[in-house]
């Protein structure tokens, strides 16, 4: 692993499957699958592990080529952030789909609780190891929350939703500590579902947070957004459950701040915490000037210090054109240098 620099650059998540492997017309327009959507697939399902591989390869040069200093697997392998690792857990019945209301309040197809939830073997270890064969680079691993997993399954087994988040939050545990034990720098816990259902993450949804969380030893990140701007195109002003992770257990908290215009006075309450500030616009395909990133990022120094920052996009890039994308890269890695240059 190399030294990070002053305001490091990291996607937040997924970088752009290629158009040879995954259908785009299929994928746009829906929200990411909650269940198994392997139609997604242009490959078949023999060459399918090999393709997913070479096209992961093609993320890490690309994050490379453009300067980011933390690196993603670009979750190249998966239908949606979720539902790789939420469909791969014992306890569920994925053929035998059940229902819940999506954050546009959409009813969507879900995994359906039918036991204990389990985790029998790990999940992504395999993909981290590739990743970290790949590059000489920090890098990070992501896994979906157990608040957010729990919100997108229907839950007949467990007596309430709250037991069914702690349930997949020791699911969630067990593969953090695996993913570190296998060189993971960064893992990251992405909980959208805490902004679209504060009420409830604020219940329940902390605990099982910071059940997944316990005991971890390593960097850890959340990360909590309005959801992709390709399909939730209605930006809130401001996060309706953000200050209450100051006092949870993981050392960053990643916010989006580009599409929404987000007043950065909300820093103040995440004073212990590593700010992932996402400065990245996903709700546009133009490419912005790094000048933009960089006042995008300045922004925040009134509110926290450089030292505590790394430079982002605002979600994942999955649903962009790959040259807006490439070039978004580039950006934010010039809007870095940018910001360095002037901090001396």
């Amino acid at each position: 692993m190399s030294a990070l620099p002053l305001l490091p650059t990291s996607l937040v998540g997924s970088y752009v499957q290629p158009d040879w492997l995954i259908d785009r017309d299929k994928l746009s327009g829906r929200l990411p699958p909650r269940v198994r959507a392997k139609e997604l697939w242009r490959v078949a399902p023999e060459f399918l592990a090999q393709a997913q591989d070479d096209a992961t390869l093609l993320a890490i040069r690309a994050q490379e080529r453009a300067g980011l200093d933390i690196l993603t697997d670009g979750e190249i392998r998966r239908e949606s952030y979720s539902n790789h690792f939420a469909t791969a857990l014992d306890g569920v019945d994925v053929d035998n789909p059940g229902t819940a209301i999506d954050r546009t309040g959409h009813p969507n197809p879900v995994p359906r609780i039918v036991g204990p939830i389990a985790r029998s073997a790990p999940i992504e270890v395999r993909h981290l190891q590739f990743l970290r064969a790949a590059t000489d680079r920090t890098v990070k691993m992501t896994v979906p929350g157990p608040f957010t997993m729990s919100q997108q399954a229907q839950n007949d087994h467990y007596p309430d939703a709250e037991a069914a988040a702690m349930g997949y939050a020791a699911a969630v545990n067990a593969e953090i500590r695996d993913l570190f034990a296998a060189g993971a720098d960064v893992v990251q816990i992405d909980e959208p579902y805490m902004q679209a259902r504060p009420d409830a993450a604020r219940a329940y949804g902390l605990a099982a947070l910071d059940a997944a969380l316990d005991g971890v030893e390593g960097t850890t990140a959340v990360h909590i957004c309005f959801g992709y701007a390709a399909i939730v195109h209605e930006r809130p002003e401001g996060y309706s459950f953000l200050p209450e992770l100051a006092g949870c257990s993981a050392d960053q908290i990643s916010i989006e701040t580009a599409q929404s215009g987000l007043d950065l006075g909300v820093l103040a309450d995440l004073a212990d915490k590593t700010i992932v500030l996402g400065v990245i616009d996903l709700s546009d395909p133009a490419v912005e000037s790094p000048e933009t990133v960089a006042a995008r990022g300045r922004r925040a120094f009134a509110h926290t210090t450089p030292e505590r920052i790394v430079l982002a996009t605002d979600c994942g890039m999955k649903y962009l054109p790959r040259a807006s994308a490439e070039g978004k890269l580039a950006s934010l890695a010039g809007g870095a240098a940018l910001l360095r240059a002037e901090l001396g």
